[in-house]
């Protein structure tokens, strides 16, 4: 069987100081997953690791809620999924560029309430990649649903990070998160709460590391979040370059469906019709300058890029480098 460690030298040299044995609330311990789910990426002299938080099952119409049930289930059988619920990828992504380690995003977490045993292992990931939380000095928040925060409030990860641990948001989205607004969302019953909730949670926890920011801010060199609004009104994306070599995590903008059918609402989508706008301005971008493409919701590794395919786009697959 081949190695499928892919982990930079710059990030594995880390030693990690969680002990999961002692700390069974964090994540299971046992054998090392056949496929240790985490994937490197080198953009110019800065690492990127994709780490997978696991699996969310949903409903398809969540894919597209004012597409066609016809054309939407002939999609899904083009894609060979599952007419009803298929599980979405969760992809978080570490960054490491000079003196600055940065976490996008941080999972679902582990809920009991959820029942979603197969999300919420971000934590046991990066142990077992041998990352230490403390090392992490940011943290990029792409916006604050619960399946982006989660992880930051599973028992005894705060006590874990360090105390100059800084958050960077949208300044928007801290305000949208004081009195959100499902008008225009389409979600199965009991979500809105369950996001209300957390993001409630998160802000009491975190507040005074929070750092917003309005348009754009660069965390570390050669990484800048700017806001896209759309999905949520804070909504960001990270963009990392280097020499040459571009990558962008695109959080939430963009999902499998939205290269053929960029038009079609996703359930989570606060404002449809500006994150449809979004998703093509983006696309549209990323197919000209031939960067790399990760996003939240991309079947793992999701790394890829974008081509321009008649009136819509086309994913293109990285090829397997290690």
């Amino acid at each position: 069987m081949p190695q499928t460690e892919t982990i930079p030298p710059s990030i594995a040299q880390q030693e990690t100081s969680m002990s999961l044995d002692n700390n069974s609330h964090l994540g299971r311990t046992g054998p090392e997953e056949l496929v240790p789910s985490r994937y490197a990426v080198r953009v110019g002299e800065i690492d990127v690791l994709v780490v997978s938080d696991g699996v969310l099952p949903l409903p398809t119409e969540m894919l597209g809620h004012n597409a066609d049930p016809a054309s939407r289930a002939a999609w899904l059988g083009e894609m060979f999924l599952p007419a009803d619920a298929f599980d979405w990828s969760l992809n978080v992504a570490l960054v490491r560029s000079g003196d600055r380690t940065i976490l996008i995003d941080a999972g679902l977490g582990l809920d009991p309430n959820l029942n979603l045993p197969r999300a919420g292992q971000l934590v046991r990931r990066l142990d077992s990649a041998g990352i230490d939380l403390r090392s992490v000095t940011d943290i990029v928040l792409t916006h604050l649903h619960m399946d982006h925060i989660g992880g930051l409030l599973v028992e005894g990860v705060k006590d874990r990070l360090r105390p100059d641990l800084q958050i960077h948001v949208a300044a928007a989205e801290v305000t949208f998160w004081e009195s959100p607004d499902f008008t225009h969302a389409h979600m199965p019953q009991g979500f809105p709460d369950a996001l209300r909730a957390t993001a409630k949670r998160f802000m009491a926890e975190y507040r005074s590391h929070l750092r917003p920011f309005d348009e754009q801010h660069e965390v570390a060199p050669g990484v800048i979040v700017q806001r896209t609004g759309g999905h949520t009104p804070g909504h960001s994306i990270v963009r990392v370059a280097s020499g040459s070599d571009r990558l962008t995590f695109a959080g939430d903008a963009v999902f499998a469906v939205g290269f053929d059918h960029p038009d079609w609402f996703n359930g989570f989508e606060h404002d449809p019709e500006e994150a449809a706008r979004v998703r093509v301005r983006l696309l549209t971008e990323l197919a000209q300058t031939g960067e790399q493409l990760v996003a939240t919701h991309l079947p793992f590794p999701s790394v890829g890029r974008v081509a321009i395919d008649g009136d819509a786009f086309r994913w293109v697959p990285v090829f397997w480098d290690y």
